[in-house]
């Protein structure tokens, strides 16, 4: 770009005003690698501690490790579909519920497909190997945005704070926020470095992983048009690749969504699949009620916990607000809130669907950044305790729906 790296992270820490530059040069991942492997060291010992725990205590239990991590809940959705492809509908004896397969996104079973038939380890290794290396390129993104915005201490520390989420077990698991967050943060940093072909490309990708991957779309739309908006102020020349970028975004998850209606022939059928499991939006009524409930009522220590990562998750959106975070960060961030806020059932899954909205941990890195060694070194390691014996607790002894 025409910018220095420093002056472009200057500028981005104090507004997110588009410039009106030069196409960006070849980006240089190799140095961005390297500065990026201290937080990635910490994230994967973080992470693999994680995982030998909750080893180590499924053995106890007479549970196989592997089962735990890779077939739990929707892990053995994930690898049906991998295995049969979609068309399996459970209409259990005991609830009202149908479970149709159509109600998962097709990228993640559609990789361990792939992947099986190259990689002779089974299709649950196969999950679990993309699973982690999701991860790790994850954490390797939400590094470099946090980098890009605010410099490098608070990339670390944006890093660190996501590996010790308390739900952050799911990104050892064969699940798909691993992979939606990995192309959810490459692509809001290519929009904020104007990379907008790259960023529609790899929304388009995290549209195709879950249904909440549309909040990448939103920050590439928003970045798009902000540009758009910035260069018609100018009398600037209008930005073709911006409008492609606008455009594209989201054809991943319209893509799905539409063949689902397809398949079904129903043009809403993909949000009839999800209301027969008992999904739906009612614009936070449900989320309310399960409020009311544990302040008149009581229930297990789960429920709180989900119902205090709501919370802090809804206010630290208030704090980067304030303090006037980059517009594609913001709405996508707004997007992920509004999807797991206003959505019906499965209240424990509601941290699992915040989990990729890692731009909300900015304050709060941008705060420990000016903390002294020490004072660091204490939060962290009392973080790490709470995340990995909760994150073991959560995994193999908690029947709550993850």
């Amino acid at each position: 770009m025409g910018d220095s790296p420093t002056k472009t992270s200057n500028a981005l820490t104090q507004r997110f005003t588009p410039r009106l530059a030069s196409p960006p040069q070849r980006w240089p991942w190799r140095s961005s690698l390297r500065k990026a492997l201290p937080a990635l060291t910490l994230f994967a010992s973080v992470r693999l501690t994680g995982v030998i725990m909750a080893t180590l205590w499924s053995l106890h239990l007479g549970k196989h490790p592997r089962t735990v991590l890779g077939l739990e809940w929707d892990g053995h959705w994930y690898w049906h579909i991998s295995q049969y492809g979609y068309g399996l509908v459970i209409r259990p004896a005991w609830s009202h519920s149908v479970f149709n397969d159509l109600a998962f996104f097709p990228l993640f079973p559609g990789l361990i497909r792939a992947v099986d038939t190259v990689l002779p380890i089974g299709p649950v290794n196969v999950a679990l190997l993309i699973a982690w290396s999701a991860a790790l390129v994850a954490a390797w993104g939400v590094y470099a945005v946090g980098e890009l915005v605010h410099g490098r201490r608070v990339g670390f520390l944006l890093v660190a704070l996501w590996a010790l989420m308390p739900h952050a077990i799911i990104l050892t698991m064969a699940y798909t926020e691993p992979l939606m967050t990995a192309f959810a943060a490459w692509s809001l940093y290519a929009v904020l470095t104007r990379r907008w072909l790259t960023a529609a490309t790899l929304a388009v990708l995290a549209g195709l992983c879950r249904p909440n991957g549309l909040a990448v779309a939103a920050a590439v739309v928003t970045g798009a048009v902000a540009h758009l908006w910035q260069l018609r102020r100018a009398g600037a020349p209008t930005a073709p690749r911006a409008w492609a970028a606008a455009a594209t975004a989201p054809l991943g998850w319209l893509g799905y969504v539409g063949w689902v209606g397809l398949r079904t022939h129903n043009p809403v059928g993909y949000f009839h699949v999800q209301s027969l499991w008992g999904s739906r939006f009612d614009f936070g009524r449900y989320t309310a009620h399960m409020f009311k409930h544990l302040v008149v009522g009581h229930d297990t220590l789960v429920v709180y916990l989900t119902a205090a990562i709501i919370l802090g998750s809804v206010l630290l959106f208030v704090f980067c607000a304030l303090n006037r975070m980059p517009l594609p960060l913001l709405a996508y961030c707004a997007v992920l809130i509004v999807i797991a806020v206003g959505g019906t059932h499965f209240f424990t899954s509601k941290p699992r669907f915040l989990l990729p909205a890692f731009p909300l941990l900015l304050p709060l890195a941008r705060h420990l950044a000016r903390s002294r060694l020490r004072t660091l070194v204490v939060l962290l390691t009392a973080l790490a305790v709470v995340s990995l014996f909760y994150g073991t607790y959560l995994l193999t002894v908690s029947t709550r729906a993850l």
